[in-house]
């Protein structure tokens, strides 16, 4: 039982995809971050937009 443990504990195959799916973790969630703070920055723009082309036509220019 002792030699089990120890070989698994050395084991070392399957490391690269545990590696792998750290990195597309992190990827995606920089990636979520981008896009959550990017959209926000659309939804503004667009509200500002809005907001002018309603004062011009409120003031009938």
């Amino acid at each position: 039982m002792h030699a089990l443990i120890v070989r698994l504990i050395k084991d070392e195959q399957g490391q690269d995809l545990v590696e792998y799916a750290l990195i597309v973790a992190a990827v995606g969630l920089a990636l979520i971050t981008t896009v959550n703070q990017l959209s926000t920055a659309v939804v503004s723009l667009y509200s500002s937009i809005t907001e002018g082309l309603t004062s011009i036509g409120a003031t009938g220019q």
